[in-house]
């Protein structure tokens, strides 16, 4: 595939009976993909989500229940 038809919108037409072919279903399907594909790419880019983890470690510090230190009781020497 040459680099001139990345991203074209290719045009499916039904035959001559009217129905459309299993390559224009094809197509179209590859189409619907691409266009799913593209809103994904952004969505794991965006800035937003690329600070989730640090988001998610901040709230962790935040809310973890911190251990409570007990004194050792000392015996007494004789």
């Amino acid at each position: 595939m040459s680099r001139q038809t990345k991203d074209w919108d290719w045009t499916i037409e039904p035959g001559t009976s009217g129905k459309y072919s299993w390559e224009g279903a094809t197509v179209s399907v590859l189409m619907d993909i691409r266009d799913e594909l593209k809103s994904l790419n952004r969505l794991l880019h965006c800035n937003n989500f690329l600070s989730i983890p640090r988001k998610l470690e901040q709230i962790k510090l935040n809310t973890t229940k911190r251990k409570i230190r007990r004194k050792k009781k000392r015996l007494a020497s004789a």
